[in-house]
């Protein structure tokens, strides 16, 4: 039996090259961050807006340039109006901060009596602790709100490249195809040209559901809210909306960050334990009815890969990496399901009905003789 060129080496000699080249990716990845990660962001948003700008070209003839500009200054200028909508909410907040302190002081004594009544420990040894522990932090308050205004400049610069990268992504969008192209053979064309539409098809579908779901997650949140009387509504909806966005983590990092806001604010445990409720029952109708009804695509990724990409997306690029391991991991399933010596990889990324259905499909190619030993 010939054997091909793969087979001359070991297994552990391939696995071992197959390690350096992926920590050898990942490196790399991690040092070009800066550019990396708005230029991916830039290549989903223009994927989103794709059918708007063709729309602009082919129904208003209006040409692709100005068509590519006017798509881009839509979608930038909606993502404007939440930004200023949270950075407004967030200015308000921080004149909230002394009280905060108050409320966080005064816990802090009857969480003191409570551990000497139970404990034993003394109020002189627990007070040293508090102060230890807690004194740097509540004076770096100030600087903490500081900080967040004096990062709207990066925000500001993150944006603008964004901006650009995604205009250009527009305009060259039959260049890049030509390339992705000429790249493979001429007989894989027809793969790369099903792979390009798959991408942008499951890109699009999951990046509108996700807005969508966002939207009435943080709208219901907020109406909730309101109805409750808890300060800074809209502030706390938007929070659990785009936190919510992060698989997992993102609800749990709401539930934190809008239980202490409500505690700094209104002092009383019981909205606390509303604002919590809220949060958790929200979470548990998002989860079961409306991410598999507006979410739901046709690149299934399993609960497992989910939460390891999540990880290693905050890991390699932070909270965007965070942002962006879903859309990459599905974009790479997608090519995993294409390459025949890669599908093993597209199945481990895929959920157990995946597995089932090839396992039954390759059954019954045994049965009917379509595979030979």
């Amino acid at each position: 039996m010939h054997l091909n060129s793969s087979d001359k080496y070991p297994f552990f000699a391939k696995s071992a090259l197959v390690l350096i080249g992926v920590i050898s990716l990942t490196y790399l990845v991690i040092l070009g961050k800066e550019i990396l990660s708005p230029l991916l962001f830039s290549f989903i948003f223009a994927i989103l807006l794709l059918p708007i700008a063709k729309f602009l070209e082919t129904s208003l003839r209006v040409p692709r340039n100005a068509a590519s500009f006017a798509a881009v200054v839509l979608w930038f200028g909606a993502l404007s109006l939440v930004i200023y909508i949270v950075c407004t909410q967030v200015e308000d907040l921080s004149e909230d901060w002394p009280l905060f302190k108050e409320q966080l002081l005064k816990s802090t004594g009857s969480i003191q009596m409570w551990i000497e009544r139970k404990f034993g420990i003394g109020a002189a040894k627990q007070m040293k602790y508090v102060q230890d522990t807690t004194s740097g932090f509540l004076a770096s308050g100030t600087l903490l709100f500081g900080a967040t205004i004096a990062s709207v400049s990066s925000i500001l610069l993150f944006l603008v490249f964004n901006f650009i990268y995604t205009f250009f992504f527009l305009l060259y969008r039959r260049l890049i195809l030509k390339f992705l192209l000429q790249v493979f053979k001429e007989e894989n064309s027809i793969v790369v040209k099903e792979v390009v539409v798959e991408i942008q098809l499951i890109i699009r579908k999951y990046v509108v559901g996700l807005m969508l779901q966002m939207g009435i997650v943080a709208a219901v949140v907020c109406a909730a809210f309101f109805l409750l009387n808890i300060k800074y509504a809209i502030l706390l909806g938007l929070i659990t909306g785009l936190f919510n966005i992060i698989p997992y983590v993102g609800i749990f990092t709401a539930l934190v960050i809008s239980t202490l806001i409500t505690f700094a604010t209104a002092g009383a445990l019981f909205k606390v334990l509303l604002v919590a409720i809220v949060i958790i029952v929200m979470h548990l109708i998002d989860s079961n009815i409306l991410l598999p009804l507006v979410v739901g695509s046709k690149v299934k990724i399993n609960a497992f890969i989910t939460v390891l990409g999540v990880v290693l997306g905050e890991m390699i690029w932070g909270i965007s990496g965070m942002f962006l391991s879903i859309p990459v991991i599905a974009v790479l399933k997608i090519i995993f399901d294409r390459i025949e010596g890669l599908k093993p990889w597209g199945l481990l990324l895929g959920e157990d009905e995946e597995v089932k259905k090839e396992i039954d499909r390759k059954e019954e190619l045994l049965k009917s003789g379509t595979i030979l030993n």
